[in-house]
């Protein structure tokens, strides 16, 4: 069972998969840092000072806070974003790689169906004859 395991664990995508989760994760907290700490502040200069993230409204008890809820879909669109420029690049160079395509040409039929195809040319170049007439 030891095996298994290692055999499966030590696969390349399992590893490149541990790699892009850890990856992510650290992503994840830059963009946050960026959006919280730098985006933020700009979008709420801009508005003339609101605090996005401490948005909020409260009814009795119950409190929503829509501005934090605002910052993680901004958070959102930039990883998305994000990513989705890294994976156009990587297409990008992927496109560059040429693909070596080798041509087969068909086998040549044997002696016997080249001339049964003959007849069969035959054929039907003498009936197209005689719906012409």
């Amino acid at each position: 069972m030891w095996s298994e395991f290692k055999k499966f664990a030590l696969k390349g995508n399992v590893l490149d998969l541990a790699v892009a989760v850890v990856i992510g994760a650290a992503f994840g907290k830059i963009v946050s840092s960026l959006v919280a700490d730098i985006i933020m502040p700009l979008i709420g200069i801009i508005t003339g000072g609101i605090n996005l993230s401490g948005l909020h409204f409260t009814h009795g008890k119950a409190v929503v806070s829509y501005g934090v809820f605002l910052q993680s879909v901004v958070d959102f669109f930039i990883i998305a974003f994000s990513i989705f420029m890294v994976v156009k690049l990587a297409n990008r160079f992927k496109r560059k790689e040429t693909v070596k395509v080798e041509v087969v040409e068909p086998p040549a039929p044997s002696p016997e169906a080249a001339l049964l195809i003959e007849i069969r040319d035959l054929l039907r170049a003498d009936t197209r004859i005689q719906k012409d007439n």
